[in-house]
């Protein structure tokens, strides 16, 4: 008898029938004899509706009270899935994140999970109940409602899956696995039957929105094997997995494009010891976000520092930066959000050189230039003008032999 954690977002839950469809699925799997804990986000655009509604009340609202209100939507689901299970002859009791007690730290809106006492759910499950569980939420250690940052409702599920040592966690979602590239890019783009944590890591983290980076890192740490599948047909889904050394390694997997990049520039900062700390610490208390980061020294003892942020936080990086520079003695601060960041990623990445290279002249072939590059053992990212991403990505899915063939 199996363990499965079930995680459905808000696409498959987003009106009562679609509700009545997940309400059928985990009466099944529990009638087949697997145990099963069902996690759930809230309805489909619920939560941006409820966070509009705070921005009306406050044009920069309370993180602690934004995420009192954005915690509800998924309230309101767990309790409409109850229901329907109910109502299709199963067991079913529904749990918030407090009260499973998923204790976090208290970054409200990005809180990370701390611990998590599973011992309410083992008890239902003893008991025949499916628990249906919150996801995106939690609460710190002095009670407050914190949530976990979008897509959060994937680390609630492994999470859960970890704490309860179970055999599998299933994400269903709008797709039915995860792809080579974006399919609304890519039209050739195929679906993988299984990909590496390290791949999937990368991935997630370079803007893939399959999975949520933080539930990858949860599935890799803890080895819980997870899938990536689809709640609106019965297709094999892609099972994201420990590299096993029989596994085909090809070059590169996959290819992700972020959109929501921005790039900040701080001009003739001195170069003396120090400055990088003066200037970075201050972000990081700020709790905001740095990505790729490019030093040049000139020959008038003068560094160009430019970093990338998340588009949607340039104006607090600006803020903080623009009050940084007078004091370490740059001059000048320019910011850009038209950019976004193509990558490649892939474990055979490890074991064969001239990627970079190929990349670069694939890139160079289609006039696309490079600003900034970061790497690492598994992935090259590139940040480009974002109105040539989408053919970035398009000409290297190709060169790195990604295409599906065509049909017929």
């Amino acid at each position: 008898m199996a363990l499965v954690v079930q995680k459905f977002g808000g696409t498959s839950v987003a009106d009562p029938e679609r509700i009545r469809n997940v309400a059928r699925r985990a009466v099944r799997a529990a009638a087949g004899g697997d145990r099963v804990v069902v996690v759930v986000s809230a309805m489909a655009g619920e939560t941006d509706r409820l966070l509009r509604l705070a921005r009306q009340m406050h044009p920069r609202p309370d993180e602690r009270e934004l995420d009192v209100v954005a915690s509800t939507g998924e309230q309101v689901t767990i309790g409409l899935l109850a229901l329907a299970i109910q109502a299709e002859g199963g067991r079913a009791q529904s749990f918030t994140g407090p009260q499973v007690r998923i204790v976090t730290d208290s970054a409200f809106t990005k809180a990370r999970i701390r611990s998590i006492d599973e011992e309410r759910l083992r008890r239902a499950l003893e008991e025949g109940v499916v628990p249906v569980v919150a996801g995106f939420q939690g609460t710190d250690e002095h009670g407050n409602i914190t949530t976990l940052g979008r897509g959060g409702s994937d680390t609630t599920a492994v999470a859960l899956a970890a704490a309860l040592h179970a055999d599998a966690c299933d994400i269903y979602t709008d797709v039915d696995g995860v792809y080579t590239a974006d399919p609304s890019v890519v039209r050739r783009a195929r679906k993988l039957s299984r990909i590496t944590y390290e791949e999937m890591l990368e991935l997630a983290s370079l803007g893939a929105k399959v999975l949520q980076i933080r539930s990858v890192e949860f599935a890799m740490k803890y080895a819980v094997p997870l899938w990536v599948k689809t709640s609106f047909a019965d297709v094999p889904g892609t099972l994201v997995c420990a590299e096993d050394p029989s596994m085909e390694q090809p070059l590169v997997s996959g290819i992700a494009l972020a959109r929501d990049e921005a790039k900040i520039a701080v001009r003739s900062v001195p170069d003396r010891p120090g400055m990088a700390r003066a200037l970075f610490e201050p972000l990081s208390a700020a709790n905001i976000t740095v990505d790729v980061i490019v030093q040049n020294v000139s020959a008038d003892g003068r560094t160009d520092v430019t970093f990338t942020v998340p588009r949607g936080e340039l104006a607090r990086a600006r803020e903080v930066v623009d009050a940084v520079a007078p004091r370490i003695g740059a001059p000048v601060v320019d910011s850009d959000a038209s950019i976004a960041k193509v990558s490649i990623v892939g474990v055979g990445m490890r074991s064969h050189a001239g990627v970079a290279a190929k990349m670069f002249g694939v890139l160079a072939a289609e006039n696309v230039n490079i600003q900034m590059i970061s790497t690492s053992e598994i992935k090259i990212s590139c940040i480009v003008e974002e109105k040539y991403a989408e053919l970035a990505v398009r000409a290297l899915h190709t060169a790195f032999g990604l295409d599906a063939p065509e049909p017929g």
